[in-house]
């Protein structure tokens, strides 16, 4: 092995020791308690070291949930080879994700702030960290190719409609709460959007 490849190794597996640290720092004493020195300590590199690999303390929770959104799209590939209805696929990864949201609780506001982080760059980062939008994209494929989706709309606009409602839902639960689970939410909010906001028997809405 070169000098390189043995320093990239080490490389990788300093960061792999902070990101674990860190996460675990946060979810014992909270993220917002949690400082860049208190990590920094605890995974025995300098706080310079610390930010070498992780420019802003966010920056940690964007490989936690890259590490959840690849999870959730290797789920969905291998229940959709396996013939799994896609609506099915969609119910059962929206609700492993709120399930993993609501038992990280104080995880994911700071992390679906960086979404919406007025930095454009950071925004970007997240947005490319996060790609649930994505997932949604690749198990409602085979119904928009079956032309059981409505054509009006392209799929990835349905797709981002849809991410996006569960980031508004989870993060209004997480500041909130309510009497409701976050499964139960996140699944009333997919219901309505599924299924439409009117009644079967209702008129429909003329638009001026």
């Amino acid at each position: 092995m070169d000098s390189s490849s043995l320093r990239e190794r080490q490389k990788e597996r300093r960061r792999a020791r902070i990101y674990s640290v860190a996460l675990d720092l946060f979810k014992r004493g909270g993220f917002q308690a949690t400082t860049a020195t208190d990590i920094a300590r605890a995974s025995n590199v300098s706080r310079g070291t610390f930010f070498n690999y992780y420019p802003y303390k966010e920056a940690v929770l964007l490989d936690y949930g890259s590490e959840v959104m690849d999870r959730l799209r290797d789920k969905a590939e291998a229940r959709l080879q396996e013939g799994v209805p896609p609506l099915t696929v969609l119910y059962e990864v929206w609700d492993e994700l709120a399930e993993e949201n609501g038992r990280e609780r104080d995880l994911f506001p700071p992390l679906a702030y960086e979404v919406m982080n007025p930095d454009p760059e950071r925004a970007r980062t997240a947005y490319q960290a996060l790609p649930l939008s994505k997932v949604i994209e690749l198990i409602l494929k085979p119904l928009h190719q079956a032309g059981q989706i409505r054509g009006d709309l392209s799929l990835q606009r349905i797709s981002n409609l849809i991410a996006d409602t569960y980031l508004m839902v989870a993060l209004r639960w997480s500041a909130y709460g309510t009497d409701r689970t976050l499964q139960e939410e996140t699944r009333l909010a997919l219901n309505l959007l599924l299924e439409g906001a009117l009644r079967r028997d209702d008129p429909p809405v003329r638009t001026p």
